[in-house]
């Protein structure tokens, strides 16, 4: 299983800070926000990981990666005109290879203390050879309507998966971690762009779906989720790692730590 993590863009919704810097690097507490969904795939004991940012913005990842040993590999591709999500599946072909894929977006925070389980418990799912060639997860929340929400049926079934819905179907919506099979490249590459003049990850997972390939695992009630695209959610997620860190002694999106836990370092 190779990781990507999506940290391209321009960040515009958090302008001015953005103006100048990646949004991923932007600090969250005492981390550059990047640490977090780079922790979250180690925690998924993914060690190749391919990391797609701006080209204008490549040295000050490699400065900001290069300085600690992690036990794992790091690969930068540029993505200077973003096209949608799926899009890092196309650039970073050469990366995934035969491999399947787990594509984190590079500015969500998962925490949960069984979090880690999950994940890893969702790639030996997809290497069970047991129909499972995709894995998205559903996340119930207050207010779906900004995200991508799935609908369930009667038997645990995905009937539907629709993109910021006036009326959701359901309060589970999709948040920025996929697992995917190898086919991904190729089911990319036959997506037609939106009204957007994008490739919609909506779309994406729907072409699982619609081969019955598709798993949705519901990921439980106390699992914490931030997306951190405006002002407000960059405040909430530096005053909710504080916490736990400061409550607990435990760090919270740290590479080291979990380079130490996993032994890949001593």
């Amino acid at each position: 299983m190779k990781g990507i993590i999506l940290a391209g863009g321009y960040g515009t919704r958090l302008y001015p800070l953005t103006i100048s810097t990646s949004k991923q690097l932007l600090p969250i507490y005492n981390k550059p926000m990047i640490y977090y969904p780079l922790s979250t795939l180690m925690q998924a004991e993914i060690r190749d990981i391919l990391i797609i940012t701006r080209g204008i913005e490549q040295l000050r990842y490699f400065e900001t990666l290069s300085k600690y040993n992690w036990g794992i590999n790091i690969t930068l591709k540029i993505q200077d005109d973003p096209k949608g999500l799926p899009e890092a599946f196309i650039i970073g072909e050469e990366f995934i290879g035969n491999d399947s894929v787990c594509m984190i977006l590079g500015d969500n925070i998962f925490y949960g203390c069984g979090i880690e389980d999950i994940l890893i418990h969702s790639i030996a799912q997809m290497d069970d050879l047991n129909g499972i060639e995709s894995i998205v997860f559903g996340y119930k929340m207050k207010d779906v309507s900004k995200y991508a929400v799935v609908e369930f049926g009667s038997r645990g079934n995905v009937e539907s998966i629709e993109e910021k819905p006036k009326n959701p179907r359901s309060s589970y919506c999709i948040p920025g971690i996929y697992f995917f099979d190898n086919t991904v490249i190729f089911r990319t590459k036959t997506l037609e762009p939106s009204q957007r003049r994008e490739l919609e990850i909506v779309d994406l997972i729907n072409t699982y779906r619609d081969d019955s390939l598709l798993h949705v695992q519901k990921l439980p009630n106390d699992t914490v989720w931030l997306d951190m695209g405006s002002h407000e959610s960059l405040l909430q997620a530096s005053n909710f790692v504080q916490t736990i860190e400061e409550r607990t002694g435990n760090l919270v999106g740290s590479p080291l730590q979990v380079a130490k836990d996993k032994g890949w370092i001593e």
